[in-house]
């Protein structure tokens, strides 16, 4: 087993460094699509034999993680990595029930984003998102009366709290992490266990239960979970607070879905609305903006699980052989149309 790992590590510095070769090249030749049909190549990397065999989850109980060789599916500081076949979603369910859980989802829909995305995100929410727990939404907006009425199962509940819109999207982002830091000190932290914060313009396409849940729950980003440390957007302006270092960071990580316990969200909002405005206060703005900072966030406190990028999809990315069952897939990219 030492020398097949051993091999597997080789093989990823050797794909490494073909990437390096033909990615730069092009890049100069034809732009960056060249390397996204490269870094397929690249192995994910593989949960070493002794972590993996010990790696047992609150909801899930013992983790498969043997069932998936073709991905990487364990952390360095040994959170797993959840992958389509690695859990039993019946054990999730049944662990979940008995603990009783409220499951809080939060999503912020101004503008256009209103109209354009919360309907179909509410009603796909209604099919897959903890079906069978109690649930409550939070739809955090600048129009409550335009809310659509969406049909909800026994056990689950919608609020809508009014924001106030921001004059440029960039700010509507930012100051998302703020907004979620007083809710969950308030109502919102009152009557949930457990809350995921996502955006609005995706549609949840399969099941997304109780096996995603922990003490805090990053997600891996599909345009970039393949791709070597060097290559990963992260934050380089060393004068801002989101700044990543080179040769630091484990993986990008998407805001699109993140979660945890409130104590836990609450810590890492305070954190990033904190960050934000020391950035602010300097005149910077973080080149992903409130993602940049959640990014810096998980590096110096790492996620009790990370979820594989099956439960956030780009169909733009094209076919994947390790995507066998997409739980959110982003819609279309309609900036033109939305932000205004």
């Amino acid at each position: 087993m030492a020398l097949k790992e051993g091999l597997r590590t080789w093989k990823r510095i050797f794909w490494q460094l073909i990437l390096l070769g033909f990615g730069l090249s092009g890049l100069l030749l034809y732009g960056l699509p060249i390397v996204r049909h490269l870094e397929v190549l690249i192995p994910m990397g593989v949960c070493p034999s002794a972590r993996m065999a010990m790696l047992r989850d609150n909801f899930t109980g013992l983790l498969r993680l043997w069932a998936r060789p073709d991905v990487l599916t364990c952390t360095s500081w040994g959170a797993p990595i959840i992958w389509d076949g690695t859990f039993d979603p019946a054990v999730a369910q049944q662990e979940a029930l008995q603990q009783n859980l409220t499951i809080g989802l939060t999503v912020f829909a101004v503008g256009r984003y209103l109209e354009k995305y919360l309907a179909r995100f509410l009603e796909t929410a209604e099919q897959h998102f903890m079906v069978g727990q109690r649930v409550v939404y939070y739809v955090f907006t600048e129009l409550p009366a335009a809310v659509p009425r969406v049909a909800l199962g026994p056990g689950r509940g919608l609020r809508v709290e009014r924001v106030v819109r921001e004059r440029r999207w960039q700010d509507v982002s930012m100051q998302r992490m703020r907004t979620l830091h007083e809710a969950l000190h308030g109502r919102l932290g009152r009557e949930a266990h457990f809350v995921f914060c996502m955006d609005v313009d995706q549609h949840f396409r399969s099941s997304f239960g109780p096996e995603a849940l922990a003490e805090s729950v990053a997600q891996l980003h599909a345009w970039h979970y393949h791709r070597p440390r060097w290559l990963l957007p992260y934050e380089r302006d060393a004068r801002s607070a989101a700044a990543v270092a080179p040769g630091q960071g484990d993986f990008y990580y998407h805001a699109a879905v993140f979660g945890g316990s409130v104590a836990a969200l609450r810590g890492l909002t305070g954190h990033c609305a904190r960050a934000l405005q020391r950035d602010r206060e300097r005149g910077l703005e973080a080149r992903w903006h409130d993602e940049s900072h959640l990014n810096k966030f998980f590096w110096l406190h790492k996620p009790a699980k990370v979820l594989s990028p099956e439960f956030c999809w780009s169909p733009d990315i094209g076919w994947r052989a390790e995507i066998r069952r997409p739980r959110l897939l982003w819609a279309p990219k309609e900036y033109a149309l939305v932000r205004d």
